[in-house]
């Protein structure tokens, strides 16, 4: 039996998701008041640039992470830039992580501003107390907000700390957790990106409740391993635990084109924020990785892999992109257009905590 499918028979558990609101634009706005108030872009605002983090601000001119700098200036004129303070972000990350540990040791960090708690066996206290208090000790301490999600698995926790944001508190209940997912779009669904949510609409899936309606063997044909996690999320089910000290193995990140990439140009073009992204987890968690993976996914939907391995850790994301690069241009000229492309840094030397074996971002 899967952990998704274990027995709803015990008791319920009590799970808090634990999420930072905008934190690398928020940290820059508490450190300097002339920000305050501002939409703030954290990252580079030269023309190949891109976004590692919007202010709340930004976000209302449809500003965000792994958007082109161009593109957020285009829609935001007023867009302030600030280079990144990843050794900033990191100890404060630090501090948030001393928090969670006051209140339970089961904690299962996703990256420096958010992070899974298991609250079952942790006292007396109601998670939904736990959760309030955790968000106030933040905020005294770090002058920043946090939102938070309580429910009864990890799936709903995470639905839950993005239903109130920014600096809000939402409970999903066991009695409520179906209903909750069935009226959700499966876009909001996490597990569930871009690529996966448009390819769902295509098939009719357009919420939970379309999901739901869907069998597993058919769940199975069109999404593979990942058809029984879509199955049972869709019946508010899922019971992976919280995992402490996970080792990561891998960090990716890949994009799949509206329109099929024919040209070395454009190819190398399109790395650039993929390879970006996935550079930006690294320098966020402290980790390095010796080999690196070009994953490309033809019209056709062929697909095919190609990797390098060094006998040190790559040290810059420019070294990133000229090896992902050299990977990429013997392929060309393709004979079919190039329809979603991948970099992932693997064989990783751990220079900080790394919570999960492997991670994958979507763009």
């Amino acid at each position: 039996m899967s952990a998704l499918q274990a027995s709803d028979a015990a008791a319920p558990r009590k799970i808090i998701h634990v999420d930072m609101d905008a934190f690398f634009a928020s940290v820059e706005q508490r450190d300097d008041p002339a920000l305050r108030g501002r939409p703030v872009a954290v990252g580079g605002s030269r023309e190949r640039g891109v976004v590692a983090a919007a202010s709340y601000e930004a976000r209302r001119f449809g500003v965000h992470s792994a958007m082109p700098s161009v593109t957020a200036r285009r829609k935001c004129p007023d867009l302030v830039f600030v280079k990144p303070r990843f050794e900033v972000y990191k100890a404060i990350s630090q501090q948030v992580r001393a928090v969670f540990a006051r209140y339970t040791a089961l904690i299962e960090p996703l990256s420096l501003d958010e992070a899974y708690l298991d609250v079952t066996d942790a006292g007396p206290l109601p998670a939904t107390e736990i959760a309030q208090r955790i968000r106030a000790d933040i905020r005294a301490e770090t002058g920043l907000t946090a939102s938070a999600g309580v429910s009864y698995n990890k799936f709903l926790a995470k639905l839950a700390s993005d239903h109130r944001k920014p600096d809000g508190l939402f409970v999903i209940r066991p009695e409520a957790g179906p209903a909750f997912v069935e009226i959700l779009p499966v876009r909001k669904f996490h597990g569930v990106g871009p690529a996966t949510a448009a390819r769902m609409n295509r098939l009719g899936i357009e919420t939970g409740a379309d999901l739901r309606a869907r069998s597993l063997e058919f769940l199975r044909q069109q999404f593979g391993k990942a058809g029984p996690y879509y199955y049972w999320i869709a019946r508010g089910i899922d019971h992976r635990p919280v995992r402490v000290d996970r080792i990561r193995k891998s960090v990716g990140a890949e994009n799949t084109f509206f329109q099929d990439l024919s040209t070395v140009e454009a190819a190398r073009d399109a790395l650039l924020p993929i390879v970006d992204k996935v550079w930006r987890y690294c320098d966020q968690a402290g980790v390095r990785g010796r080999t690196v993976t070009l994953k490309v996914k033809f019209a056709d939907f062929r697909q095919i892999t190609r990797s390098w391995t060094g006998a040190v850790p790559v040290a810059t994301a420019g070294e990133v992109k000229r090896l992902a690069d050299a990977l990429l241009e013997p392929l060309f000229p393709v004979e079919r257009g190039i329809r979603l492309l991948g970099v992932t840094l693997s064989a990783l030397d751990q220079e900080a905590d790394a919570p999960e074996d492997q991670l994958r971002l979507s763009l």
